[in-house]
């Protein structure tokens, strides 16, 4: 699925918007494909990288604890006494506590300049992905059915009060990097007029200047 198609601008009364989902997870895959190129040139040491790492964590952490303090419970009580859909929402959370030791041993790798950083970056690009397509192949059309647009919007609120203004300054264009200008012109109009502003008088220049995974 390219990012055109999963940019969508237009909501429909009926149905949940998956825009932020989609373009997240991306972000993620971005940055492990950067680090990865970075850790096979042997340049892991870069500041900028180093920059990178620690946001790609942040943007994890806020991400994954949101679904796990309120989308998965959420999901929980809306699908009791479905042993499947039980079963999916429990491998979510287990999914991701499976992440935790892949992104210490990476950690770790980076701190001592281990020889095999490459291969615990692959190992967990593998076991993110493999998250991530679960998620968006099973969890996704589940929620679809069980939740409402209204609901999901609670799902984007505590979102936003988990990242915060200041989280948002660099949430918004760290979703952008990347992006072409066509589809980063339909992500930046689903934001709020204010975040808009924001991002085009000083976020966008900011998070740029960081220059971040550059090596």
């Amino acid at each position: 699925m390219t990012d055109t198609q999963r940019i969508v601008t237009a909501d429909e009364s009926d149905k949940i918007n998956f825009t932020e989902m989609y373009v997240t997870h991306d972000g993620f895959r971005r940055d492990l494909e950067r680090l990865s190129a970075a850790a096979a040139a042997g340049k892991t040491n870069s500041p900028q990288v180093q920059d990178g790492w620690e946001n790609f964590k942040r943007q994890l952490h806020v991400h994954h604890t949101v679904e796990d303090a309120w989308l998965w419970p959420n999901l929980t009580r809306r699908v009791a006494g479905r042993p499947d859909d039980l079963a999916l929402l429990e491998a979510m959370e287990a999914e991701h506590a499976v992440l935790d030791p892949q992104l210490a041993a990476v950690d770790e790798a980076m701190r001592t300049n281990a020889a095999d950083l490459p291969e615990r970056v692959e190992t967990l690009r593998s076991v993110l992905e493999q998250h991530l397509t679960h998620e968006e192949e099973d969890a996704l059309p589940l929620i679809q059915e069980v939740l409402t647009p209204k609901d999901w919007k609670g799902f984007r609120g505590a979102m936003a009060r988990k990242q915060k203004l200041n989280g948002a300054s660099v949430w918004i264009p760290w979703i952008v990097d990347g992006m072409s200008p066509s589809d980063a012109q339909k992500f930046l109009a689903r934001m709020p007029p204010p975040l808009r502003l924001f991002y085009k008088l000083s976020w966008d220049a900011r998070y740029r200047n960081r220059n971040m995974f550059s090596f």
